[in-house]
């Protein structure tokens, strides 16, 4: 097991990482030219930022932190059913 001191050293590297990441994926939202390219900088957008709530939820100790976690991650699953239904409709005709 990883001892607390070294999860401190190494979260604010890690938050810092996929922060830049989640930049990255905002300008591929606004830029992206089909909506299949949208949908998955978006996904990955959403994973990141349930990682990122994960990891302050480590630093901070805080089980409350978590909360967010859930509905954010149902949410991109729906997204992506939701996305997944309109492109079969518009495909199939």
């Amino acid at each position: 097991m990883v001892s607390y001191e070294t999860l401190l050293g190494v979260l604010p590297v890690l938050m810092s990482l996929f922060t830049i990441a989640m930049i990255i994926y905002s300008i591929r939202v606004f830029t992206s030219k089909t909506l299949g390219s949208m949908v998955l900088a978006i996904d990955a957008l959403v994973v990141d930022l349930v990682v990122l709530m994960v990891l302050v939820a480590l630093y901070y100790k805080s089980a409350f932190l978590l909360i967010g976690v859930i509905p954010l991650a149902s949410w991109v699953f729906l997204l992506d059913v939701v996305v997944a239904r309109y492109l079969e409709k518009r495909w199939s005709k």
